[in-house]
């Protein structure tokens, strides 16, 4: 048992915040303007064993790492290759389009709203697979 996983998604003026289970599964999640960022995570994480702080090496990545350094977790710095398109994936496969939307393929498609928080999901849960070790399950 890892425990839970704050994955981290920034951004220049908001970031992307998903709380994950050890098993994947998305707690909570959420946008939130970067100079609220931190309160928002205590409160988030408050009562909960959370292990660290997975990060995605992006945009103003090390700077969020040094704003987050008073919530008291480790802070892993995750690579976010292809997280915003698989973000939008995740997105629809949570709300599929309806109407005449639903024959237009998804590839052509933008969700209606930033999908920070499904980037951050993506981000906990690379950091989980890379935790999972040889013949595990990821």
């Amino acid at each position: 048992m890892i425990g839970a996983i704050l994955g981290i998604d920034p951004g220049s003026a908001k970031a992307g915040y998903a709380l994950v289970d050890d098993a994947g599964k998305a707690l909570c999640a959420g946008i939130e303007p970067i100079a609220s960022l931190p309160e928002k995570l205590r409160e988030v994480a408050a009562g909960r064993p959370v292990a660290c702080l997975a990060i995605g090496r992006g945009t103003r990545s090390r700077e969020i790492a040094e704003a987050l350094k008073g919530l008291g977790l480790p802070a892993v710095f995750v690579d976010e290759f292809e997280t915003s398109r698989r973000a939008r994936e995740l997105y629809f496969a949570d709300h599929p389009p309806r109407g005449w939307r639903r024959l237009v393929p998804l590839g052509m498609q933008l969700p209606p709203r930033p999908v920070d928080d499904y980037a951050a999901i993506l981000i906990a849960r690379i950091f989980l697979a890379s935790k999972a070790g040889p013949g595990r399950p990821s």
